[in-house]
């Protein structure tokens, strides 16, 4: 097995084993959003914006086992106001020749050296999740 496959086995575990688990225990459930480039699912505490793990991104570097992405997904072609895009906020995913979501993508590092830091980067991912929701709120009755 190489470097690759041995890191994406290992982001996956520790996704599966804690971060999907502790979600669901901050009232998450699973999404019925696909997302369209990362085939597993997502989760979401509302409609408005979805949780997928990447674990293929970076997973050949030799420190692939410490950290992933987690990409946030609003899954809508909509136009969002110019304050909330960028690389701090959202940016285009194109999804075919004619439409676009918004998204944003965020490196969550759970590890340092030898010590785990899994309820930090647990916390940092909770706090982002809200901070971007409630970006896009005023958004929601436009999509109705």
């Amino acid at each position: 097995m190489n470097i690759t496959e041995t890191n994406q086995i290992f982001r996956k575990s520790i996704i599966k084993g804690f971060f999907e688990p502790k979600l669901i225990n901050l009232d998450f459930k699973k999404s019925l959003v696909k997302h369209p480039i990362i085939s597993d699912d997502g989760l979401m505490q509302s409609d408005l914006l979805h949780i997928f793990f990447d674990i293929s991104t970076g997973s050949d570097y030799p420190d692939g086992d410490e950290w992933f992405i987690v990409e946030m997904l609003f899954p809508y072609d909509v136009q969002i106001p110019d304050n909330i895009k960028g690389s701090d906020f959202f940016t285009t995913l194109s999804i075919d020749d004619k439409n676009n979501y918004w998204h944003h993508r965020e490196l969550i590092r759970y590890k340092y050296g030898k010590s785990k830091k899994l309820d930090a980067a647990l916390d940092f991912l909770e706090s982002k999740y809200k901070e971007l929701h409630k970006l896009l709120e005023p958004l929601q009755k436009d999509l109705k």
